[in-house]
């Protein structure tokens, strides 16, 4: 592809991409707000928080609602009819419903394993929400490889669609195979017990105040939380996010393109190619370049996994319709 091409191209896609995210922000509906996540940078929070989502907490605090506990999304659970072990005993249908902040009180849970149950139930459908979109790239990505092969080329929309997409994941767009190494899902049975791992069940001080349910590293100050406590000559911050939909896309997108989880996309890869499911307990030893511990982080990892029966997760479908409901007023103590 000639270099003028290749520019225009990638200010037509600019411009496309730009209406998508805009249209897709409109179409998400109604979810449930709590705090606002608290950054190094306090002013420049807002900047960074979806226009639907700011605007609601505006409203909800100009109304005087307060912010949503624990009780009051248990009680939701419960009208949803959303429990937790029909779906890993009997692979009930998931509701859609899409929290954007961990509820603060959460650390006032004494009960682990009611402690857990909440952490699963509002983690679970952001890790399919995100497996959904991977999955919709990469069944256009089949697509557009299969008439590639036959016809030799492909429509002037595809070619826009994959210019936006390998800039995304940091792949030359004529190479559509890297593409599809990397345009792929993350077994929801290892981002939970990762999510469980790295943010305490949800109780850290990242996960509250900034949505950080993955630890990932920042040396960004914008946009970030600084650890209280760092080994000496260490500068990192913790990444933080305006919710935790954002926080999960970002972790599956940090799995998918970093180098360190090469291994990972190739054990992967190579589960398509044989016509095995891709599941968590398969990928997880991948992911010993996750920490400093190495393989004793995959343990624990696996141990997560197995102590909660994680894999039944990797199944797991969700119900059709989206759950929107409006935010309510808060009555509870």
């Amino acid at each position: 592809m000639k270099r003028f091409e290749k520019t225009i191209l990638s200010l037509i896609a600019g411009s496309c991409l730009a209406l998508f995210i805009v249209a897709a922000d409109r179409s998400q509906g109604t979810i449930y707000t709590s705090p606002e996540a608290i950054f190094v940078e306090p002013a420049i929070a807002s900047s960074i928080v979806p226009n639907n989502l700011s605007s609601q907490m505006n409203d909800n605090a100009s109304n005087g609602h307060n912010h949503l506990t624990i009780k009051a999304l248990s009680k939701r659970f419960t009208l949803l009819d959303y429990d937790f072990d029909n779906i890993l005993d009997e692979g009930a249908a998931v509701p859609r419903i899409l929290i954007v902040n961990i509820p603060r009180d959460i650390r006032k849970i004494k009960t682990p394993a009611d402690r857990k149950a909440v952490f699963f139930k509002t983690i679970l459908p952001l890790v399919l929400e995100g497996n959904k979109h991977i999955l919709r790239d990469r069944k256009r990505l089949l697509r557009i490889r299969v008439e590639k092969a036959t016809a030799g080329t492909v429509s002037v929309v595809d070619r826009l669609w994959l210019l936006a997409l390998s800039d995304s994941y940091d792949v030359d767009p004529e190479n559509v195979s890297e593409m599809l190494r990397r345009v792929d899902i993350i077994p929801p049975s290892i981002a939970l017990a990762q999510a469980a791992e790295e943010s305490g069940w949800g109780t850290s001080r990242f996960a509250i105040e900034g949505n950080a349910l993955f630890g990932q590293y920042t040396f960004e100050t914008k946009y970030s939380l600084a650890p209280l406590y760092r080994d000496k000559g260490k500068d990192h911050n913790i990444r933080a996010f305006p919710s935790l939909l954002d926080a999960v896309r970002s972790y599956a997108h940090n799995l998918n393109t970093h180098k360190a989880y090469r291994k990972f996309r190739t054990m992967r890869e190579n589960l398509r190619r044989r016509g095995y499911e891709v599941t968590g307990d398969k990928l997880v030893g991948g992911l010993t370049s996750y920490s400093e511990r190495g393989h004793k982080y995959v343990q624990t990892i696996r141990l997560i996994m197995n102590s909660n029966r994680l894999k039944n997760l990797d199944k797991a479908k969700v119900q059709k319709d989206f759950i929107a409901m409006e935010p309510f007023q808060q009555t509870d103590p």
